[in-house]
């Protein structure tokens, strides 16, 4: 059953957010993500006869569109580009918070670009998106366990090369 035409201004609303986080988390620049969101809803708009909700929910149907406008956009560009933008900040009060954002913004960009594809990928759907395991599963074909076993590893990871950091700057 395709999706009602008087559903689509709720699921653009709700969805909208969702998507640009992700897409944001993927490739790290924000007026990209919006292009990449606007494509993806126009996707979805174009497609949204082909939905069939007895074969999973929308949101998955989805975020399957927009992991395949990201992941056509980085074939076009061969390259995947840093997450130096995806963070949005709060105007902080004095200049050593700018600097120490920024700084902690891009280390945290280096420590995610070590992860793999996969992780970086379970990451954007979790952090950006805000994605449940069990929707993230089925975006990706993995167990529900796999992606929490992979996404409590990749956050372990990252905790500890933040956390070895810390503890080098403070000797500093």
């Amino acid at each position: 059953m395709p999706v009602d035409e008087a559903d689509w201004d709720v699921i653009y609303t709700e969805q909208l957010p969702r998507v640009y986080n992700f897409l944001r988390y993927r490739v790290g620049d924000g007026q990209l993500a919006e292009d990449l969101t606007a494509a993806t809803f126009e996707k979805a708009w174009r497609k949204r006869g082909n939905y069939r909700r007895n074969l999973g929910a929308f949101s998955t149907w989805l975020f399957t569109i927009a992991r395949n406008v990201a992941t056509d956009h980085f074939r076009r560009n061969h390259r995947e580009l840093p997450l130096d933008d995806a963070h949005v900040e709060a105007a902080p009060a004095h200049v050593e918070e700018i600097v120490q954002r920024r700084y902690d913004f891009a280390f945290l960009s280096m420590l995610l670009a070590q992860l793999s594809a996969r992780e970086r990928e379970l990451i954007a759907y979790k952090y950006g998106a805000e994605l449940d395991n069990r929707t993230i599963a089925r975006l990706t074909h993995l167990s529900e366990s796999n992606v929490g076993s992979i996404l409590n590893r990749s956050v372990n990871k990252l905790r500890a090369a933040w956390k070895t950091e810390k503890e080098v700057e403070n000797e500093r």
